[in-house]
């Protein structure tokens, strides 16, 4: 789907203001990127939600940490006709089928033999046409699910090395006709060159999904780094419930971005404590393998030291 030269992303969701972790991750994904000759991408991923106004202060925070990047900025709202007509080919192709399960319903069903933990039991996946008429008729819209072949996949990642994940009949379209994620960020990354994918490890487990769907449409996954994420005190990812943790609620503490920008960097091991840094200078430090592996723990007390 491109012939563009290879580039590493940050794909945020502009939902709201971008926190600390989602912060870190950007500019691991920067510096991945910028120290291996690739162009750096931002892409919003507004298919789900989005808040007016929150992909331009996205924008001006990353750009206040020094970070620089292509444009334009893709949004995914742009390439729904796009994402339709690779779910188009993926059905004449018979690669697909309609599911009209609840996740209730998928919760509840039990599993196919042998089946992964928590894969989708197939129960939609041999449907006959007047059963599906007949849930139709019923006013239950499908789902779109791809029909996989195999139930696990490999892929390579830069921090955790081979990593074989589970593979099930996943959604690729909605039932009130969204894109799903896993569809929309395989063909995206493929339209705009991108062959390394740096993001928080929650996501790792989806990473075997994507490439396979990678290889069914004829490209070659990426080059994955799933980095450890930021977490408050209680080991649970950071939200607005850990108190000033964007940078502007920083900024009104006397928090600087600057300031951040060296916490972060410390974090990571490519600063000393109150050094102050700039990304090109953390560029010149960056060792992938020298990265901690452990999440960060933040606390209330990380800005007064």
């Amino acid at each position: 789907m491109s012939t563009q030269h290879a580039a590493g992303r940050y794909a945020p969701s502009p939902s709201g203001d971008l926190h600390v972790g989602n912060l870190r991750t950007a500019i691991l994904a920067w510096l991945f990127a910028r120290t291996t000759g690739r162009r750096f991408l931002i892409r919003m991923e507004d298919l789900d939600r989005a808040v007016a106004g929150a992909d331009a202060r996205q924008l001006a925070d990353l750009a206040s940490l020094g970070m620089d990047w292509e444009t334009p900025v893709v949004y995914q709202t742009g390439r729904r006709d796009i994402y339709r007509e690779i779910i188009d080919r993926l059905r004449e192709g018979g690669r697909t089928f309609e599911c009209f399960c609840t996740r209730r319903e998928i919760l509840e069903a039990p599993s196919a033999p042998h089946a992964p933990q928590g894969a989708y039991p197939g129960t939609c996946r041999n449907l006959t046409d007047a059963e599906r008429a007949e849930k139709i008729a019923a006013g239950r819209p499908p789902a779109i699910r791809i029909r996989a072949d195999t139930t696990e996949f490999t892929v390579t990642d830069l921090l955790h090395g081979t990593f074989t994940g589970m593979v099930d009949d996943f959604v690729i379209q909605r039932n009130d006709g969204t894109p799903a994620y896993n569809l929309a960020v395989v063909v995206d990354d493929a339209a705009q060159g991108v062959d390394q994918v740096v993001r928080g490890d929650d996501l790792l487990s989806s990473a075997p999904r994507q490439a396979y769907l990678a290889t069914l449409l004829g490209e070659t996954p990426p080059t994955y780094a799933h980095v450890p994420m930021v977490l408050n005190t209680d080991g649970v990812r950071l939200s607005k419930r850990d108190g000033a943790v964007t940078l502007a609620d920083l900024a009104a503490g006397g928090v600087p971005a600057g300031t951040v920008l060296s916490h972060i960097a410390r974090s990571l091991g490519l600063a000393g404590p109150g050094e102050t840094v700039d990304l090109h200078t953390l560029a010149s430090r960056f060792d992938p393998d020298a990265l901690p592996r452990e999440p960060w723990l933040l606390g209330p007390t990380e800005w007064s030291s």
